[in-house]
């Protein structure tokens, strides 16, 4: 959709973020309905496309662009902006599950199981989090264990961006559980120490200590609370549970409610290419992300910036490539590039959307982080493009491969360069996906 966005933009001359904008959903006051039948409650893209647009400085940049490259005839720059809406949930309903079992020690410490897998994202700093929020306790107290199925059951792939959604929700119905059970045994503790009767609603559990909520003076720990209802029978572990609501599928009609929310962010990304190699340098990248009221921001800045790069490895040099035989040639870490630390930006911005909490009951109003910031990185295939673009004459449509890499960019440049009626032969555009 972003190339035939860039195709009308070159046809009709008009800046291609101009053609985006003007297809983004329009207005909260609006009924904006996808193609599938869902309307988009919360529709946030225009408030962030225009927020993102002004702090970039797109248009002055854009203008700067132009005079750099006028006077540069073998390297030009191009800029480009672009938005990304991702619904969040499994399209297959079942997927949308998830347990927990937490578990309190008479000493006060906190085991936490649940169903997610921790593979570098920080969903287990997150649950940790949730966890010691849930009971009032601090971090340090709170022991996230190795995922399990002898203690949590038939758990649902960590994917879809859902991980911390699920997997928080069903730990803080844990806490909430004991919690609930924890207050009796508070308030008949706090009505003999204070000698004033408290009621179990009364009670509030936070910073390692329990207290009256119109007393905060006189306090118990929280592993006095733990240890007394343990002396009088009082279950200390419990099971959460958490499924998402609201959410159909009719894969047969392809149509239905299959996202309990969407995430969405925008792109500025600036780059640099050389007119001999095809070499790209990715200048400069301003982001700016939807994650609701956010539990961990430095977990959320680095999902931001890791799948903003990975997609740039994706879309500009994970190339795969056969032989006559059938033989992959690009099959281990020599042939298939990634990018490396030289590829980040030099200058990157990310900033998370402020005062923007979720309105679907999410676990804290939060948003998922995981896979959204990923397809921002089409933002640097669009300003390769637009770089390549100012090696012709103008209104020329630009043939990119997928992925970008230097040889895919030095074959568009040659072909911008030929005369306005010769073009270079389909056969010749560089291997890969041609869109």
């Amino acid at each position: 959709i972003e190339e035939i966005l860039d195709r009308i933009a070159r046809e009709t001359g008009l800046p291609p973020e101009v053609v985006r904008e003007r297809n983004l959903y329009h207005g909260s006051g609006e009924t904006n309905t996808t193609h599938y039948g869902q309307e988009i409650e919360d529709n946030r893209i225009e408030q962030v496309w225009h927020d993102l647009r002004n702090s970039s400085d797109l248009s002055a940049r854009r203008v700067e662009i132009a005079a750099w490259n006028a006077a540069s005839p073998h390297r030009k720059r191009g800029i480009a902006m672009t938005p990304v809406k991702f619904g969040i949930s499994f399209t297959n309903t079942m997927l949308n599950q998830a347990g927990a079992l937490v578990l309190i020690y008479t000493d006060g410490s906190v085991q936490v199981n649940h169903g997610g897998t921790e593979m570098g994202q920080g969903i287990n700093t997150n649950i940790m989090a949730i966890a010691a929020r849930a009971l009032g306790v601090a971090a340090e107290k709170i022991r996230v264990m190795s995922t399990a199925t002898d203690k949590v059951p038939n758990t649902s792939a960590t994917a879809a961006s859902s991980g911390t959604d699920m997997n928080g929700m069903a730990v803080k119905d844990a806490c909430d559980q004991i919690v609930a059970r924890l207050r009796p045994v508070a308030a008949e503790m706090l009505s003999s120490k204070t000698g004033q009767t408290c009621g179990a609603n009364d009670v509030e559990f936070r910073d390692g200590r329990v207290f009256r909520v119109d007393h905060p003076g006189e306090h118990l720990e929280f592993h006095e609370v733990a240890h007394k209802a343990w002396m009088q029978r009082v279950s200390l572990a419990a099971t959460g549970y958490y499924r998402t609501p609201e959410i159909h599928w009719d894969r047969v009609a392809g149509q239905g409610h299959p996202f309990y929310y969407f995430a969405v962010g925008a792109a500025v990304s600036e780059v640099e290419v050389d007119g001999f190699t095809g070499e790209l340098q990715v200048r400069r990248v301003d982001i700016l992300q939807d994650v609701g009221t956010s539990i961990n921001e430095g977990i959320n800045r680095g999902q931001v910036e890791g799948g903003f790069v990975q997609g740039m490895g994706w879309l500009t040099a994970e190339e795969l490539v056969w032989n006559r035989e059938g033989k992959l040639l690009t099959h281990s870490p020599d042939t298939y590039k990634i990018p490396a630390v030289g590829d980040v930006p030099r200058d990157f911005h990310v900033r998370l959307l402020e005062d923007a909490p979720n309105p679907k009951r999410t676990i804290h109003r939060s948003k998922a982080v995981g896979e959204p910031p990923f397809m921002l990185a089409i933002s640097v295939r669009e300003a390769i493009r637009d770089a390549v673009a100012a090696f012709g004459p103008g209104g020329r449509q630009v043939r990119l491969a997928s992925p970008a890499t230097g040889e895919a960019i030095f074959r568009a440049i040659r072909e911008q360069r030929l005369p306005q009626t010769k073009s270079v032969p389909e056969d010749a555009v560089p291997r890969g996906i041609l869109v």
